[in-house]
C-alpha cells in the first residue's frame, strides 16, 4: 500500500565488498527536549561532496514523526576504511557562530543513521566559565560487520575547534570497519536498557497488579454470589407469598427496576459511538502489542506507528458493528450518522491534536511539523478506507445483532428514580470507579513515559501485555460492583455510569502526566509543552474510551445475566 511513500519498511540490505554505505543525517536539538527537533542542516553545517545516493522511500509513520533524512554526503563503501579525511567547509561568519553557540549552550544533540541503526554525537561544548565555545569537527566512525551485513554504529567526536568569527573551519570523517561476532538479529540490543526495563521494582509491579486481581475477583466473585444468592432466595419467597401476606413496603433492590433496566440509554448515538470506537481500540492494542512481540517492532523507525495506522484502518468492521448493532438495538433510528460519527470520533480527535500541535511546529520551523502530503494521505485513509470497512461493519452489526433481545420487557413510563445517599450518586460512583484501574497500570506508565518522552527503547511488550489483561479484568470488576451498587438503590442510568466510571482512568492518567512532566522530565518551552500535553490528551482519551467500552461490555452481560435468572411477571 503506498502513496507517495510506504507504508511499511523494507528490511536492511545485505552488502556487497565497497558497496555504497549511506550515512543520513536525521535532527538535531535540545538533549532534555527529545520532541524538540529540526533538521539537521538547520545548524549551518556543511555538506559532504558525494552527490549521488540510492533511492530511499519514507514510511508513512516516518513522516508522521519527522524523521525527514537527509544525505551527509560522506563517500563511505562497505569494508572500506577511510583516513581522516576533510570532506568540506565551514565559513564561520557572525551568524553561523551565533547559530552554534545558542546550540551549545542548550545541550544540542545531534541523530544519524547508518543502515537504520542510529548513531548520536553532541554539537560542542563550552569552557568552565562559558565564556569561549567549541564545536566538534572530526566524526570518528568505527562500524561493525558479521559477514555482509552490518550490525554496530559507533561514533567517536574528536577535533574541538574554537568557534572564532570569520574564520574557516574544517570538517573532517573517517571510517574503520571491523569484524564482530554480533549477531544481526540482536545488533540493537545494545540500546536497550534491561537494567531500567526489567528492574525488581518493574516485576514487583506487574506481580502486585495481578495479586490485586485476584484479590478483585475473589471479592467480587464471594461478595456478589452471596448477596446475589440472598437476592434471589428473597424475591423466590416474595414470589411465593399471597398478596394478602406480601409486604409491600419491604420491595426494594435491583429487580424493582427490571422494567427500566434494559431502557435506552441517554443520547444513544453518542453512547454507542463510543463503545464502537473503545471497542476498536482495545482490538488495535491486542493486536499491536502481539505483533510488536513477535517482529520487534522498536528496531525499524516509525514501524510502530506505521503498523498502529495500518491495523486501525484493518479493524474498522469492529467498530462499525459493534456501535451499529448497540445503536440498533436501542432503537436508534439515523444509523448513517452514527456510522460517520463513530468512524471519525478517533480521527477527528487525533488528526485535529496533531494539526494544532503542527501550527507550533511550523513556527518553529521544526522538523516535527508534518508534511502536507501526509496530511493529504492520513485524509484519504480515513475517507478510503477506514469508512468503508466501518459502513461494512456497520451492516453486519445490524443485520446480525441489531435485534433487542432483552430478557425483561421495557415500560412505557420510566419509574422514577427514588433519592439515595451522597456517595450512591452517579457522579459519585464515576470518579470512585477509575482508582483501582489506575492503580493497576500506573507504575507501567511510568516506563511507557519515559521510553516516548526520554531516550529508552520500549521492548518489553510482554509487561504490556500483562498490564492489559489486569487492566481489563479490574475494570470489569469494579464497574460490575459500582453498578450493582447503582441498581441496589434502584437508579436505572448504569449504561453511562459503567461507561464512565470506567473510563475515568483516564483522568487520573492525565493527572499522572502533570506530575510526571514536572518531576520527571526537564522539558521546556511553548513546543515542548504544548506537544507533550496535547498528545497526553489524546493518549488519556483513547484510553479512558477504550476502558468504557471495555467496562459496559463486561456489565452489560452482567445485568443480562442477574435479569435472565430472576422470576418476572
Amino acid at each position: 500500500m503506498e502513496f507517495y511513500f510506504q507504508l511499511m519498511r523494507v528490511s536492511p540490505k545485505l552488502y556487497q565488498d565497497k558497496e555504497e554505505v549511506v550515512l543520513w543525517m536525521n535532527t538535531v536539538g535540545p538533549y532534555h527536549n527529545r520532541q524538540e527537533t529540526y533538521k539537521y542542516f538547520s545548524l549551518p553545517f556543511c555538506v559532504g561532496s558525494k552527490k549521488s545516493i540510492s533511492h530511499y522511500h519514507e514510511t508513512l509513520g516516518e513522516a508522521l514523526q519527522g524523521v525527514e533524512l537527509e544525505f551527509s554526503g560522506l563517500d563511505i563503501k562497505f569494508k572500506d576504511d577511510v583516513m581522516q579525511t576533510t570532506y568540506c567547509e565551514i565559513d564561520l561568519d557572525k551568524g553561523r557562530r551565533e547559530a552554534f553557540v545558542y546550540a551549545i549552550k542548550n545541550h544540542y544533540w545531534y541523530q544519524m543513521y547508518i543502515d537504520d541503526l542510529p548513531i548520536w554525537g553532541i554539537v560542542g561544548e563550552a569552557d568552565e566559565n562559558g565564556e569561549d565555545y567549541y564545536l566538534w569537527t572530526y566524526k570518528k566512525l568505527e562500524i561493525g560487520y558479521n559477514t555482509n551485513r552490518i550490525v554496530d554504529v559507533n561514533l567517536t567526536s574528536e577535533g574541538k575547534v574554537k568557534l572564532v568569527p570569520n574564520t574557516k573551519i574544517q570538517m573532517s570523517y573517517s571510517v574503520k570497519w571491523k569484524k564482530s561476532d554480533v549477531k544481526f538479529e540482536d545488533r540493537f540490543d545494545k540500546y536497550l536498557d534491561p537494567s531500567f526495563f526489567q528492574h525488581r521494582i518493574h516485576w514487583f509491579s506487574i506481580f502486585n497488579s495481578f495479586m490485586m486481581v485476584i484479590f478483585l475477583v475473589g471479592l467480587v466473585s464471594m461478595i456478589l454470589m452471596r448477596t446475589l444468592r440472598k437476592d434471589y432466595a428473597r424475591y423466590s419467597k416474595e414470589e411465593e407469598m399471597d398478596d394478602m401476606d406480601r409486604d409491600l413496603g419491604d420491595e426494594y433492590g435491583w429487580k424493582q427496576v427490571h422494567g427500566d433496566v434494559f431502557r435506552p440509554s441517554s443520547h444513544p448515538l453518542i453512547f454507542s459511538s463510543l463503545i464502537g470506537s473503545g471497542c476498536q481500540i482495545f482490538a488495535v492494542s491486542l493486536i499491536v502489542i502481539v505483533v510488536a512481540m513477535i517482529e520487534d517492532l522498536y528496531t525499524e523507525r516509525g514501524s510502530m506507528l506505521s503498523t498502529a495506522i495500518f491495523v486501525y484502518a484493518a479493524t474498522s468492521p469492529v467498530n462499525g458493528y459493534f456501535g451499529g448493532s448497540l445503536y440498533a438495538r436501542q432503537g436508534g433510528r439515523r444509523w448513517i450518522k452514527q456510522m460517520f460519527i463513530g468512524a471519525f470520533l478517533i480521527p477527528a480527535m487525533v488528526c485535529g491534536t496533531a494539526f494544532f500541535i503542527n501550527f507550533i511546529a511550523i513556527y518553529y520551523h521544526a522538523s516535527r511539523a508534518i508534511p502536507f502530503g501526509t496530511m493529504v494521505a492520513v485524509c484519504c485513509i480515513c475517507f478510503f478506507v477506514i469508512l468503508p470497512l466501518n459502513l461494512v461493519g456497520t451492516i453486519l452489526g445490524r443485520n446480525l445483532s441489531g435485534q433487542p433481545n432483552f430478557p425483561c420487557r421495557v415500560n412505557a413510563v420510566p419509574r422514577p428514580i427514588p433519592e439515595k445517599k451522597w456517595f450512591m450518586e452517579p457522579a459519585v460512583i464515576v470518579c470512585l470507579g477509575g482508582i483501582l484501574p489506575f492503580g493497576s497500570i500506573f507504575i507501567e506508565m511510568y516506563f511507557i513515559f519515559t521510553s516516548f518522552w526520554a531516550y529508552k527503547i520500549y521492548y518489553v511488550y510482554g509487561f504490556m501485555m500483562l498490564v492489559l489483561v489486569i487492566l481489563c479484568i479490574v475494570t470489569v470488576c469494579v464497574t460490575i460492583v459500582c453498578t450493582y451498587f447503582l441498581l441496589n438503590a434502584e437508579d436505572y442510568r448504569w449504561q453511562w455510569t459503567s461507561f464512565l466510571s470506567a473510563a475515568s482512568t483516564a483522568i487520573y492518567v492525565y493527572m499522572y502526566s502533570f506530575y510526571y512532566y514536572f518531576f520527571k522530565t526537564k522539558m521546556y518551552g511553548l513546543f515542548q509543552t504544548s506537544f507533550y500535553f496535547g498528545y497526553m490528551a489524546v493518549f488519556s482519551t483513547a484510553l479512558g474510551i477504550m476502558c468504557g467500552a471495555i467496562g459496559y461490555m463486561g456489565t452489560s452481560a452482567f445485568v443480562r445475566k442477574i435479569y435472565t435468572n430472576v422470576k418476572i411477571d
